[in-house]
């Protein structure tokens, strides 16, 4: 949790409101003692993590290259669930 004063509201409330912004509760302290505490509305959810189809296809697959009629008869397989 971050802590901010009084006095960094009302010089400084663009960092204090960026804090928020990121999801941050800030304490207030007045004359050094805990005043109040400031939450944002709602918190911010992290970006979802980004998924690597390289790393996985190659710890499924290997190092294997597929011919076209292979390449061909995983697709046709692939459509059919499709339609059905």
């Amino acid at each position: 949790m971050k802590t901010a004063t009084v006095a960094d509201l009302r010089n400084d409330f663009r960092r204090v409101a960026a804090w928020l912004s990121q999801g941050e509760e800030v304490e207030i302290s007045r004359r050094g003692k805990p005043f109040a505490r400031l939450m944002p509305l709602e918190k911010r959810q992290t970006a979802p993590a980004k998924i690597d189809f390289a790393a996985q296809m190659h710890a499924i697959w290997g190092d294997k290259v597929f011919t076209a009629d292979e390449f061909k008869l995983m697709r046709d397989f692939e459509r059919e669930g499709e339609e059905g």
